[in-house]
Formats: structure tokens, sequence, C-alpha cells
């Protein structure tokens, strides 16, 4: 559902008592923009003239207009709560929603050695950019762990090479291939770190299955010590591999819809994002209607179809997957979120699932006594 306007006199009585985003607009200077779970509760604090002397905050004499958009989820709530404040407080919109940005795994791959940095800032350079984590004690454990399973520098500097460079301990324990001391070139030190990306993207297959495969033919060969080894290294990698959190991917292959109730009767909303990047929320009508009617997974085919990408800055990319971790790891999180790494791979059967069962809570949240 779009904006609703009001203006002067408020026929506040008229005004759904639901959970909104509402904007005040004064005569002069910027709107109040709040969330609510009971609107015209809500609206009548702040416009109803009061008597006598009160601390409350009170608009009743400067408001021109009202605005409000109705939601009927968390994460709905969220997002136009966002919206409404990037369009109203282009300058400090971050710090008023207490937007906190998600920390990611980077592999600068810029650097002539490239490294690992953990960082809330994406970048349009040349670098690998794994998350979102749920916080950065997740993603700097990760990190080092992972690294244990590679020879990759730790090392935050720019690397100066000498034959004579001091080196570090990681260097010592052969934990890192020591390309500070010249020890390995640029080419060499380079198939090392994409070892370590094409573990990420895979997953951690790229190392689990030629792992696995050596410890089936040691087994087959009797050669048990060395298939007890390498079934501690995949038990290892496996660990490893759970350090990280539900969400975290390449963020070119975060993809998923939320399916949410809707304020539409008969409807849900559907809230997808694809590559990072939060669509606009689609009213879906569960039961369709007409002479000729469409399967639900046929209508549902039809929509995805016409779905694209569309352009952001860095800085907001980073942001909506920053608001998708704080919805997806917080208690208050309402709606059921279904992945797939991209448009062609999404599960109709589990999406079709999720609408009927939202669906059905809606139905009995409305007939309940």
């Amino acid at each position: 559902m779009g904006a609703i306007l009001l203006e002067p006199p408020f026929d506040l009585e008229a005004v759904p008592d639901r959970p909104a985003v509402f904007l005040i607009h004064p005569r002069e200077g910027r709107p109040y923009l709040a969330r609510t779970a009971l609107l015209r509760r809500r609206l009548k604090r702040l416009l109803l003239p009061r008597a006598g002397l009160s601390k409350l905050l009170n608009l009743s004499e400067v408001a021109v207009r009202v605005e409000y958009h109705l939601t009927a989820s968390r994460l709905g709530s969220s997002l136009t709560y966002y919206d409404l404040a990037r369009q109203h407080f282009p300058d400090d919109y971050a710090a008023m929603i207490k937007l906190r940005l998600a920390p990611f795994v980077k592999v600068l791959l810029a650097n002539e050695f490239p490294r690992t940095a953990i960082t809330t800032r994406l970048s349009v350079s040349q670098a690998f950019q794994y998350g979102p984590f749920r916080s950065r004690v997740t993603a700097e454990r990760f990190e080092q762990e992972m690294l244990d399973l590679f020879q990759v520098r730790r090392c935050q500097d720019d690397l100066k090479v000498s034959p004579d460079h001091p080196g570090c301990i990681y260097g010592e324990m052969m934990r890192c291939l020591r390309p500070c001391q010249a020890v390995v070139g640029p080419e060499e030190y380079r198939s090392e770190v994409d070892r370590l990306v094409h573990f990420l993207q895979t997953g951690g297959h790229s190392l689990l299955e030629p792992v696995a495969k050596a410890r089936d033919r040691f087994s087959e060969e009797l050669d048990f010590e060395q298939a007890q080894r390498q079934h501690q290294r995949y038990h290892r990698i496996e660990q490893v591999l759970k350090l990280r959190d539900d969400l975290v991917d390449d963020i070119d292959r975060v993809c998923g819809v939320a399916v949410a109730p809707s304020v539409e009767p008969g409807c849900v909303e559907l809230l997808m994002m694809l590559k990072g990047i939060w669509q606009a929320p689609v009213e879906f009508k569960v039961a369709a209607t007409g002479r000729d009617v469409i399967p639900l997974d046929r209508r549902l085919r039809e929509l995805v179809a016409g779905v694209s990408a569309p352009k952001v800055t860095i800085r907001e990319r980073a942001e909506h997957l920053s608001l998708l971790s704080r919805w997806y790891y917080s208690s208050w999180r309402d709606a059921e979120w279904i992945e797939f790494p991209k448009v062609e791979d999404l599960p109709y059967r589990r999406l079709v699932r999720a609408i009927s069962k939202t669906a059905s809570a809606v139905q009995t949240t409305l007939f309940e006594p």
C-alpha cells in the first residue's frame, strides 16, 4: 500500500490503529518521521491540542500535512522507514535509524600480494567480498580460522619485498608463503590466494572434495594412518565452515525473498533481494481471480521473470545488506526467508509453501475471537 495523505482538519478517527511509518510535515523545516504500532493513538497524542503545560511533544500548531504508510511486518516497516529517512534526511539518516553497517571479510585482490581484511565498507575496486556477518567478532574468528587452511599472509602493511625482511611467526610456522622475504614471487603467491577465493566461492567444496577422495583412496590402500590424517583435515575444514553465519556468501550471491503478511486483504508481501540489493516490495494476491485461473507457481515465475537488480551506490548496497543482517539475526524476525544464489535457482516449491503458510496465518489471526 502506498502513502496516504491527511490534510487539515485532521480526521484522526478515520485513521486505522495499526502499525505504520508516518511523517508529520510542519509549515517550515524538516518533517517528523517515526514508526508506531498504533497509528491512530500516536497521531492523537501528537496532533490533538493539549490544555496546560506538558513536556510531551505536540505538533498540533505547526502540522500542515500527515503522510502515513501502513505496514504489516517488521521487515517491511524497517525498509519503509529507511527509504523515507534517506529521502527526507539525506545527511544524517544513518544515525537517525541507528543503522550499523554489517562486517564483511574482504580479499584485497588489487594488492600485488593480496591479503584479507575485516571491513564494513564495500568497494568497487578489485576485491572479493564475503558476508554479511552477524558481528565483527564472528567475522574475525572465521577469518583467522580460515587463514589456517592456507598460506596467505596476515600482515596488514604493504610489503617491501627483500631477502633481509625479518618475516613473522606465521612464516616460521609454515603458515605463510613468505612473499616479504622473496621466497615466492607474485604469481606463485597469487595462485594460493586464488585457492582461498575459490574455497569461499564454492562454500568449502574446493577443499572438502579432494580431501575426501584422498581419504577414501588411502583407506582402500589400507594406509589407515594417512586416511586418518585426511579425515582429521576434512573435519577441520568442516569446523571452519560452521563458523560462518547463515547469510554469509559472496555478496553477488546474497539473494533471497522474505514472505511477509500484507496490509492488503488476500495478499502477502514479497520482499526480494538480488545481489545484496532490496527490490521494491510486491503485493502478491494469493488466490487468483478471473475466468482462467492461473496456478500460483506460474504467476510467481511470471513475476520473477521481470525482476532485475536496480543500480545503487556501493554505500547503498552495504546498507541494504546491513538491513537484511539486522532483521535476519534479530529476535523479532517475523517473515520466512528463502535464499537462493541466483534468480534461475529460486526454489518455487518452497516459496509456494511459504506463501500458503503466511496467508493461512493471516486468516487465522483475522478470525480469532
